[in-house]
């Protein structure tokens, strides 16, 4: 099983923690990551997109000229789809593009990228987040002693309202806690700060 050092705040070794291979060192599946994340982008949209048909376009009641004798085209309706300001064909109306994807597929999805992870070094756990404020300098030096750069997601097991003050005005750091992220907002960050408590969660959930 692989092992991953536990850090402190101060970035100072405190332990090693033993991480089990059926969630931590997984072979990457790309395409169930690529599955769900297009599902969650999907949810997203909202779906409001409306056009009127010919049905809906006021005015029109009447025949625009009679149907023979004038020398051109019969025409029933001056809101047909060919006149302007007409009614519109094929256009859009409201619908939901939620898809279903699987919950195997969206552990798979998880596993996957905190393999990837921990497989590249990009995943650090530390023991614990305890801030006595909620300033963003304090994250900042927290950040900076764990050596951690590029976009940063912080994954907490419960919610820690210093730190989610802190983490808020941090360019490319996002605090979040485990039941409240999506495969999205994982694959959307380069490191992973996460707790001891995360991880023995999402060992709990993911076996």
């Amino acid at each position: 099983m692989p092992s991953i050092v536990v850090l402190n705040q101060a970035g100072a070794e405190v332990g090693k923690m033993t991480l089990k291979k059926e969630v931590f060192a997984i072979e990457p599946n790309m395409q169930a990551v690529y599955d769900v994340v297009n599902a969650e982008r999907a949810a997203m949209r909202q779906g409001t997109h409306k056009t009127k048909n010919r049905t809906e376009v006021s005015g029109g009641g009447k025949k625009p000229w009679r149907q023979k004798g004038t020398g051109r085209a019969r025409q029933g309706s001056i809101r047909a789809p060919q006149w302007r300001g007409g009614g519109i064909v094929f256009g859009p109306n409201p619908r939901s593009y939620s898809m279903k994807v699987n919950k195997k597929v969206v552990k798979l999805a998880v596993k996957s990228l905190l393999s990837s992870r921990v497989a590249s070094n990009d995943l650090v756990v530390v023991d614990e987040f305890n801030l006595e404020n909620f300033k963003t300098k304090t994250l900042v030096e927290i950040l900076n002693n764990l050596k951690v750069e590029g976009k940063t997601l912080v994954i907490t097991d419960e919610e820690n309202y210093n730190l989610a003050l802190a983490g808020r005005n941090i360019p490319n750091v996002y605090v979040q806690t485990k039941s409240h992220l999506s495969v999205y907002d994982l694959i959307n960050a380069d490191k992973y700060v996460v707790t001891k408590a995360a991880v023995k969660k999402y060992e709990e959930d993911l076996k």
